[in-house]
């Protein structure tokens, strides 16, 4: 069994419903932020930790981002025409365009600052005692978030749902292996179902992006997302 990760599930089929007008004739990942398309900030990530197999998901107006992803040769694309699948239903569809092993996963959504976020989780993968290892920020350095954190750690660096106390926010980027995906029984689901059994079983980490982040989820996240960039890439 491969454990090192050299593939990357970019997630980009979702409606953007919350960015409102804006996504009404645009699909989100094609919204610009800092004068650069969504899904390129993801793709420059991508391209800086040497990841050479990407695939998107794609579903809302998909011909607009089948003809910007074009001149992408390292890029396949995975279609969810029928319906969303879900972050779990999507990674599972597109695992025979991702290989064997654990998969890198990605959301297209927000921009980030400081150490490459991928290259940090493939720095701090260990396939013999984690199946997923994810990317944390405490709330006070989640721009654009609202609510409560998601995990917790322990001393281990192994997480827990942080059930209502304070904790920290899950940044959309991860290691994972999808094997366990293959015991769920929906078509459409979060990845959540598979990191509560993972979570059970001691398996799922977490690790603290040290830089910024800005989850570029409504029209005035646009503006803290660029603010974040402009300061911190000076």
């Amino acid at each position: 069994m491969r454990h090192e990760p050299r593939a990357l599930m970019l997630f980009a089929a979702g409606l953007g419903t919350r960015m409102g007008a804006l996504t009404a004739a645009c699909p989100k990942p094609l919204l610009k932020v800092g004068g650069r398309a969504l899904i390129d900030h993801a793709l420059a990530l991508a391209d800086q930790a040497g990841i050479g197999r990407k695939v998107i998901n794609l579903h809302y107006l998909p011909d607009q981002l089948a003809a910007h992803l074009a001149p992408r040769r390292d890029v396949a694309l995975a279609w969810e025409r029928d319906e969303i699948l879900e972050t779990g239903g999507g990674l599972r569809a597109a695992l025979p365009l991702l290989g064997p092993g654990p998969v890198f996963t990605l959301n297209s959504d927000a921009v980030w600052t400081g150490a490459n976020p991928l290259a940090r989780l493939r720095d701090a993968w260990d396939g013999a005692r984690m199946d997923a290892l994810l990317l944390l920020a405490p709330t006070a350095r989640a721009l654009g978030h609202s609510g409560p954190g998601d995990f917790v750690l322990d001393a281990a660096g192994r997480i827990s749902r942080a059930g209502g106390v304070p904790g920290l926010v899950y940044l959309g980027a991860q290691i994972i292996r999808p094997e366990g995906l293959a015991a769920i029984a929906s078509q459409v689901f979060s990845l959540n179902l598979l990191w509560d059994r993972l979570i059970a079983e001691g398996r799922a980490y977490g690790l603290v992006h040290l830089g910024g982040w800005c989850d570029v989820g409504r029209p005035e996240s646009i503006a803290l997302a660029e603010a974040l960039l402009a300061r911190d890439h000076v």
